[in-house]
């Protein structure tokens, strides 16, 4: 008789891998240049949902073959820099402009501008580094750093990011605002489920069965935050409530209203978890984390 899935207890047991592997590879305190070091830290291990790693992981266990877990805590700690970084560079005052992140003053609050300048740049060369040393076939190295590097670059995250900054105070099409936040935010959150099928090698079929899980995916998770924005306090968010509405910004509740967001949102971890059926029970925490998604706040 299989042992049943427990999801809380499995997503207990990722994220206290995924900190011991940020505490593991991240530079020490101690090491010069000692303030820098101490500000990385303070971002990368400053709490979050840790999503990211977490779809990584899941993935990981759909592979045929026990997989090394060096690979998969190098990935998840590369992929979990680069989105730290991009929430440093997201709150300076040039860009959103925020005193709060995860429940904590941001990175230029806590110590200063430059410095914050200065942790994005540290954790995205450092995402990077943590790649290049993993032990594996060098073309899946080799595809990991590419698919994070064109996730996180003018045509993944970093692309979205300037959409969005351009599209304040306009108002633009439903089909806009979705190609935004697939970079913005489903880009990153997409790579994290394609570096665990590279390093679990699974086949280009599968692949592309968790590229639809992943795209609808992280179109969910935007569209939930833009109804957090919209309904939570900044306590429940641990970040500043009503920014977007507040700088004017396009969303899916100022766009469509909240009922339409709710009902998206939901047919969108319809099509996630329908795209998993082809790996039956070995897919049940990315199902769950699915349902996670969606169903934050609640």
């Amino acid at each position: 008789m299989s042992t049943p899935f427990l999801f809380p207890q499995w997503m207990k047991a990722q994220s206290e891998r995924t900190e011991s592997a940020l505490d593991r590879l991240l530079d020490p305190n101690k090491l010069p240049p000692i303030r820098l070091h101490q500000a990385m830290r303070y971002a990368a291990q400053g709490g979050g949902k840790r999503i990211r790693p977490l779809l990584l992981y899941a993935t990981g266990e759909l592979a045929e073959c026990e997989l090394s877990r060096d690979a998969l805590d190098a990935a998840a700690v590369a992929i979990e820099c680069i989105h730290a970084y991009s929430l440093v560079h997201d709150d300076l005052p040039s860009m959103d402009n925020d005193d709060l992140r995860r429940g904590r003053p941001t990175v230029h609050k806590a110590f200063d501008e430059a410095t914050a300048l200065l942790v994005g740049d540290a954790l995205q060369s450092k995402a990077f580094e943590i790649l290049a040393a993993i032990e594996c076939d060098p073309l899946v190295r080799l595809d990991l750093i590419h698919s994070l590097a064109v996730a996180s670059g003018s045509r993944g995250m970093a692309g979205g990011q300037a959409i969005d900054l351009e599209s304040v105070g306009k108002t633009i099409e439903l089909q806009d605002l979705q190609q935004m936040h697939a970079m913005k935010t489903g880009a990153l959150l997409s790579c994290a489920v394609r570096m665990g099928g590279v390093i679990a090698h699974l086949n280009a079929a599968q692949l592309e069965q968790l590229t639809i899980y992943s795209q609808a995916l992280g179109l969910a998770f935007q569209v939930v935050d833009d109804i957090l924005d919209a309904t939570a306090d900044s306590q429940t968010l641990g970040k500043t409530a009503g920014k977007d509405a507040a700088q004017d910004k396009p969303t899916y509740v100022t766009l469509m209203g909240l009922d339409y967001a709710q009902q998206k949102a939901l047919e969108l971890e319809k099509i996630a978890t329908a795209s998993l059926e082809c790996f039956g029970s070995k897919a049940q925490a990315l199902r769950e984390l699915a349902l996670l998604v969606v169903n934050r706040g609640k």
